[in-house]
Order: structure tokens, then sequence, then C-alpha cells
């Protein structure tokens, strides 16, 4: 007997939706160090898609090409094009792992297309509301140095809010003035950190300091009431309650202050491949809808100043 049937015949077992959609979370945690967001995503979607084959009488080594299409088909009109693209990328990557492990013998995701996503250009806060955000958090309170220290790194350095959560003491460099991330897929990189975020690091750590005892330098930087790592969630808050004290205008998320970030690089004169390292997008294409915003503002620049526009 072959290698590859005894490969296909011990894989066999995972014909059960349950046992199939564990085996390949694990997959995803082990060989691609996918994130908890993600893996979180994919669970939910794909536990949604396999339900609906359930009611159909499919299981994933009998599902094909006609049911992959009704499940897309049932989600128009209740997700937007950017769910359902989600939820079709978490099923190709389901039943590419079913191939690859002998599960099944082809991919009835072939030949499937994506719907087709609108270009939305970027978000972002001009620099007179950042400044007024990072502004209104209280000085003389432990979590108002905190909530002050947080918004000057996650603009001053353009870090997902995933990074800025998983920041150790250990990964900031006040000599050098950089800070060590962690960013998607496990990809680090080392990106500046501004004086005035390391100013708002240094009085918020003396702060905590003085509450709760010196900081070791595998503790995280930022902590919640209790004293544990704060988490996205909570920054996500912070930062809402905080754009509504300021009076920003629209709805500031810590994605935008990422967006602001790379938009005021830009319209100050920073190259783009520059931007693109210090955001660690993987295609210079990603980086180049901030050229877009850049255009939008010259064309309203145009409109409201040249006497034929």
């Amino acid at each position: 007997m072959t290698p590859t049937r005894l490969r296909r015949r011990s894989a066999r077992p995972a014909r059960r939706p349950d046992a199939a959609l564990a085996a390949y979370l694990d997959h995803l945690r082990g060989a691609r160090t996918s994130s908890t967001h993600t893996l979180r995503s994919y669970a939910s979607d794909l536990r949604q898609f396999l339900a609906f084959a359930g009611r159909a009488g499919a299981d994933p080594a009998t599902i094909d090409r006609s049911l992959v299409r009704a499940f897309v088909a049932s989600l128009h009109g209740h997700a937007a094009a950017a769910s359902v693209a989600r939820k079709l990328s978490a099923i190709r990557g389901f039943f590419r792992h079913l191939v690859e492990t002998g599960v099944r013998d082809s991919d009835p995701t072939a030949r499937i297309r994506a719907p087709k996503l609108g270009h939305r250009l970027p978000v972002h806060l001009t620099v007179d509301d950042v400044f007024r955000l990072i502004d209104t958090p209280p000085d003389a309170q432990l979590l108002g140095l905190r909530d002050r220290a947080l918004l000057e790194v996650l603009y001053g350095s353009g870090l997902r809010v995933s990074e800025l959560v998983g920041l150790c003491w250990s990964h900031i460099d006040t000599a050098a003035e950089v800070v060590r991330v962690m960013g998607k897929g496990c990809k680090e990189r080392v990106v500046p950190i501004g004086q005035p975020a390391l100013a708002a690091l240094a009085a918020y750590r003396t702060a905590v300091t003085a509450a709760a005892g010196p900081r070791d330098a595998a503790a995280p930087v930022f902590l919640n009431a209790r004293f544990g790592r704060l988490t996205a969630r909570s920054v996500g808050r912070l930062v809402d309650r905080y754009a509504r004290l300021a009076s920003t205008r629209g709805k500031p998320t810590p994605h935008v202050l990422r967006h602001s970030f790379a938009t005021h690089l830009l319209t100050s004169g920073a190259d783009l491949r520059a931007i693109q390292e210090l955001l660690c997008h993987a295609r210079l294409s990603t980086t180049q809808t901030y050229t877009h915003v850049d255009l939008g503002r010259l064309a309203e620049v145009y409109d409201r100043a040249h006497p034929r526009a």
C-alpha cells in the first residue's frame, strides 16, 4: 500500500463536520500561526456553512459546488459583500485543507467567484482632531495617564490595536526610540516611537509602579483597572469615549488612528514604501489606498479655490 493511500485512509474519519473543523482550526493555529481574531472569525463562518450543509444532508466529504453556491446565494441581502467574501475565503481554505489531507479528491469552491468589493477610502482624522483627542484624558489619574500613553502610541507608531495590547515593557527601547511589534502572522517589525509617546509612557509607568509595584520587563504595558492586560475591545471603548468628549468628527476607532498616522505621513511627503514598512502591509497596493485619500484632499482644495471648479 502506498504512503498516499495510507494518508488518505487515516484522514477519512474527519468526515464528521465537528472533527473536520477542529482539524482545520488546529492547522491554522500551528502551520499558519493565525491570529486569535482570524481563528474566531473562521470558526464562526465555517460553523454557519457546515450547519447549512447539514440541513441539506451533506458532510465535508460530500459537499458539492452547487451547495457552496446555494450557501453564498443565501447570504445576499443578509450580509455585506465584504462579509460574504470573508466567509467564502474561509470555506476555500477549509476545502483546500481537506484536499491536502486526503479527505476529499477535489475542491468544490473552484471557479466560484467572490462578490466584487467597492473601494472604500480609509477614514482618517485631521491633525487638529487627533491632537484634541490625545489631550482629552486627565493627567492627574492613573487611568488617564494610561489612556494618554495609549493614544500617543496608537497614533505615534500606527499600531494595530492587537499589536498595542500585546506590548510588553521589554518591547520598548527608549534609547533608540523604537518599539518592537509582533504583527499579523507573527511577523515582527521595529517602528519608531516619538518623544511625546515615550514621555507619556514614562509618566504612566511611574504611576503604575507607585500603585502596584515595579513593572517587570516582561509585564504588559497597558493594564486594566485590576492590573490585568487591557483587551482590544476595551481600547475601542476608550477611543470612542474620548472621541465623544473631544467632539471629533465621525466615529473614530483605534484603526482610524492608524489610518490617520499613514495619511498624515503621506501628506507631509513621506515615501510610500516607507509607509508600507511602517504599517507592515504585505502588498504596496494596500498602502496605495492612502494616495487616493490625498488626491481627495487635493480635489477638495481645487473645488474650493479654483474659479472654474
